[in-house]
């Protein structure tokens, strides 16, 4: 860009009208790929000092629902068409016992909390999802997801984003709602890295929303900050309203994001030894929990991670495969107890290795105290078991586990408990929008904290925290 252009520019700037500013002056005109990235962080934002303030999440969403009795609330006494092939073992907590394809976790026992008693009034994913996602059911469809309510109330203060889903999910009836920033805006949406083909278990696996615009050289690119910097310059209007300080803001970002070496590194997996890799497992759900180790541990405040455990060798990757725990059965997936791409005899060992291995990780690393990990599908499935045309189980919602970890979770504690066949809740019943408030609540955000399309009028939680699971 030459001196005269930047020059004339300059002198025509006050007669270009508001919009041509906009048009001239938003991150589309950069042509970049950042826009997931500049949503991490926004103005105005509220802080107050609190015992979790410095903690961080990282949330494993089983998408499908994963079967409570063959998991963590197994039923040996019960009838073979409910309790399922697989034995229940010991673990380290006297009276706790887990299925037997997670002997790791079985090990790790004293780390973490199970909760037997979860419930959600929806057997439909994607409602039952977007309750577990914002622990609000049947609420406002822009109620903000708690990793949006996160990034409003609890910012990363470093250069990376506050809020990262890695492994984008499908949708069954409709939208899910981590894909926007509900009320609070698309500030606080997350950076989304991932699918089933570009994932970090791909040899190529790549990060696409750091790639500058193909072809653009560095020189190029600092011209157009040179450029967004003449068309609004200090104390000019736009930039005296919410959405234009915002605008420059993200502006500001996507320029210093692109050449970030912090934020690249991070994104890096090629920086941690192959036996680390190893131990997380190099299937997708492995290696994304090592990359949400290092996004942790770089500065990010909470990253969510889609439970995809990956393709079976023998099988051609579904068209919704991302959801390996929806294990019906009779739908033409196979049998729930198999090995293929909806079989527990692939998913529980996979998660087993790449669970245990964070926990271990964020342990050994002074993390886990700060950190909370907190793993759960949107629903349980059915304790009868279907026959036809494989073995599998339906969606249930009325009674399903959960497992929590760090961040002052009190571990080797087992709280609530399901009925004799894990069909109803017996004791402790833990509703997604408690469930909710315990998350916030280990994240230094109280559930009363004033939200809101207006910033009032909605508290960030309508549920109470479960106290009794932190130290």
């Amino acid at each position: 860009m030459t001196t005269q252009l930047m020059s004339g520019i300059s002198q025509r700037r006050t007669s270009l009208s508001r919009r041509q500013l906009l048009e001239l002056g938003c991150v589309s005109t950069l042509n970049l790929s950042l826009p997931e990235l500049l949503r991490a962080s926004a103005a105005q934002t509220t802080r107050a000092p609190h015992a979790g303030a410095d903690r961080s999440c990282i949330s494993i969403v089983l998408h499908g629902g994963p079967s409570q009795l063959d998991t963590f609330d197994l039923k040996p006494a019960a009838p073979d068409n409910i309790r399922g092939p697989y034995k229940p073992i010991a673990t380290t907590v006297p009276g706790a016992q887990i299925c037997e394809l997670l002997p790791r976790l079985a090990r790790l026992a004293d780390r973490y909390c199970l909760l037997r008693s979860m419930f959600n009034r929806s057997n439909l994913h994607d409602p039952a999802m977007n309750a577990y996602l914002t622990g609000q059911q049947g609420k406002d469809p822009q109620s903000p997801c708690l990793g949006s309510i996160v990034s409003k109330l609890r910012p990363s203060s470093g250069g990376l984003p506050s809020y990262v889903w890695l492994m984008d999910m499908h949708a069954n009836e409709g939208e899910l709602v981590y894909q926007h920033g509900g009320f609070l805006g698309a500030a606080h949406a997350p950076v989304r890295v991932g699918d089933r083909l570009n994932n970090p278990a791909a040899a190529e696996f790549r990060v696409p929303v750091f790639d500058p615009p193909a072809g653009m050289p560095a020189a190029r690119l600092h011209d157009r900050r040179q450029l967004l910097a003449a068309l609004e310059p200090p104390g000019h209007p736009l930039l005296q309203s919410s959405p234009g300080r915002s605008m420059q803001h993200f502006q500001e970002r996507a320029f210093d994001l692109i050449g970030s070496p912090e934020a690249k590194r991070a994104f890096d997996l090629n920086k941690e030894p192959a036996a680390v890799r190893d131990r997380y497992g190099r299937h997708p759900l492995g290696q994304n929990l090592l990359l949400a180790r290092r996004l942790i541990e770089a500065g990010v405040r909470l990253v969510s991670v889609a439970a995809w455990t990956g393709k079976a060798a023998d099988e051609k990757l579904d068209p919704i495969s991302i959801m390996c725990w929806d294990m019906h059965g009779d739908t033409g997936k196979g049998s729930i107890f198999g090995t293929g791409n909806f079989g527990l005899g692939r998913a529980l060992p996979c998660l087993d290795q790449a669970l245990s291995a964070l926990l271990e990780d964020l342990e050994q690393r002074g993390l886990l105290n700060k950190t909370l990990v907190a793993t759960a599908g949107e629903f349980g499935r059915s304790p009868k078991i279907s026959a036809a045309p494989s073995p599998g189980r339906e969606h249930y919602p009325d009674c399903y586990s959960a497992l929590l970890a760090g961040a002052g979770i009190r571990g080797g504690m087992v709280y609530g408990a399901s009925d004799k066949i894990a069909a109803y809740v017996k004791d402790k019943p833990v509703s997604p929008e408690d469930f909710g408030a315990t998350l916030l609540h280990a994240l230094g955000v109280s559930p009363e904290t004033r939200l809101g399309a207006d910033g009032f009028t909605r508290p960030a939680s309508n549920g109470q925290p479960i106290l009794d699971l932190f130290a």
